[in-house]
């Protein structure tokens, strides 16, 4: 089993995949890094710190199915995305590496269990190679960081699931505004039931991180949704510092998010 740590070493990229930069450095800091979340762990206010820290690329679910057309579409990416077509592949990764990188010398990518095998197929596609996820990043984006953001409290997080998906609203400002919603309001309980299958879903989400982890000896940066609305600029700075960047930059970055009324995380 090849040992990736939580930092792969890079591979050469292909010429054929030239508009993607040699992301090799000799000091070994990460080019990239990978935020392993499930949903309502805090993972958007995470995101946010790093692209408004100036110096950490600027991270998305950028493999999300559901959202792949849209990101294609806002980069001028041409072809569809169904069709599981290498030029579009292509495109797609070269374009999401200029957005994900945001000026910066660092890649940042957020994902969730559920785009894994998305994310491998596409980037091996791009890449016209076989591979498991971590070789793929590596390969793509050069020495690549996990972060493994989870939440302790589980019956919060599966709550706060069931009321951001009953609600529509997903994340609000920090002046009260709505920032994120996908659907209307529509009134349904919060019942036991509905309770423990969100809990059972999640536990899913956790063990599958594990899994990964396990499966490619990846030791990941682990911190928690209680710790980064506790003191989100002192959990930036710890993100920073492990990626080898100037973790007083943390200093620079800005709370986009606001914990929701009803107990939501942002």
């Amino acid at each position: 089993m090849r040992k990736h740590d939580n930092l792969v070493r890079p591979f050469a990229l292909g010429r054929s995949f030239g508009s993607l930069p040699e992301t090799g450095r000799s000091d070994m800091r990460a080019s990239a890094y990978v935020i392993c979340a499930t949903p309502r762990s805090g993972s958007t206010l995470l995101c946010d710190l790093l692209a408004t820290s100036g110096v950490a690329g600027r991270p998305h679910s950028y493999f999300r199915a559901e959202d792949i057309d849209e990101w294609a579409d806002g980069w001028g990416v041409e072809g569809q995305a169904d069709l599981q077509d290498p030029a579009f592949d292509r495109a797609y990764v070269c374009a999401m590496a200029k957005a994900g990188r945001a000026g910066t010398d660092v890649f940042g990518l957020r994902l969730m269990p559920a785009s894994l095998k998305d994310a491998t197929r596409r980037l091996g596609t791009a890449l016209g190679q076989e591979g498991d996820l971590p070789t793929l990043l590596g390969r793509a984006f050069g020495p690549t960081r996990y972060i493994h953001l989870s939440r302790d409290d589980r019956a919060a997080q599966a709550a706060s699931l069931l009321r951001a998906q009953q609600s529509g609203l997903w994340h609000v400002s920090p002046d009260g505004s709505e920032r994120e919603r996908t659907a209307p309001m529509r009134a349904a309980p919060i019942d036991a039931e509905a309770l423990a299958v969100a809990q059972k879903g999640l536990a899913a989400d956790d063990r599958a991180w594990e899994r990964f982890f396990a499966a490619h000896a990846i030791a990941p940066l682990r911190l928690t949704y209680e710790r980064l609305a506790a003191d989100p600029h002192a959990e930036l700075a710890t993100v920073l510092a492990a990626l080898g960047l100037d973790p007083t930059h943390a200093a620079n970055a800005r709370i986009m998010t606001r914990k929701m009324a009803s107990g939501a995380n942002p």
